[in-house]
């Protein structure tokens, strides 16, 4: 389990480690996923360095505004066919970074439905540097 001073969300935050952002505000931040499962996988994250979502008073609530204009931001960019929110917390439930975060993972017709999810398209992480570009032009 991270610190505070060892986590990488809250380097990331603190700019000590570069990062495609593409939303921001007072709560929260949202970035490319250097490792996609599908082209725009975003995270965000709370500034606030929390484990998981069931730590803390209600961290998902206080991001919940980031969630949303980051999703929409997503869906009018890219025009994705749809769009999977999903959170994991705890080791047990496959949580890999300890600092609470968020996925939002456009999905296209190309690979649907839910069996599909976790399947990484192995194109999805070559063209980061596009995917910025488009979402925040």
């Amino acid at each position: 389990m991270s610190t505070e001073a060892d986590c990488l969300f809250c380097k990331i935050i603190a700019g000590e480690i570069p990062s495609k952002q593409v939303y921001s505000d007072d709560a929260a931040i949202a970035f490319l996923d250097i490792n996609p499962f599908h082209r725009g996988h975003t995270l965000v994250v709370p500034r606030e360095h929390v484990t998981d979502v069931l730590e803390g008073d209600r961290q998902l609530t206080t991001i919940a505004p980031a969630v949303d204009a980051t999703a929409r931001l997503l869906r009018d960019k890219l025009q994705p066919g749809g769009l999977n929110i999903f959170n994991s917390a705890g080791a047990i439930a496959g949580q890999e970074i300890f600092h609470l975060h968020v996925h939002l993972i456009p999905r296209y017709e190309s690979s649907p439905g839910l069996a599909n999810l976790l399947n990484r398209d192995p194109d999805a992480g070559a063209d980061l540097d596009a995917v910025h570009a488009e979402l925040t032009s």
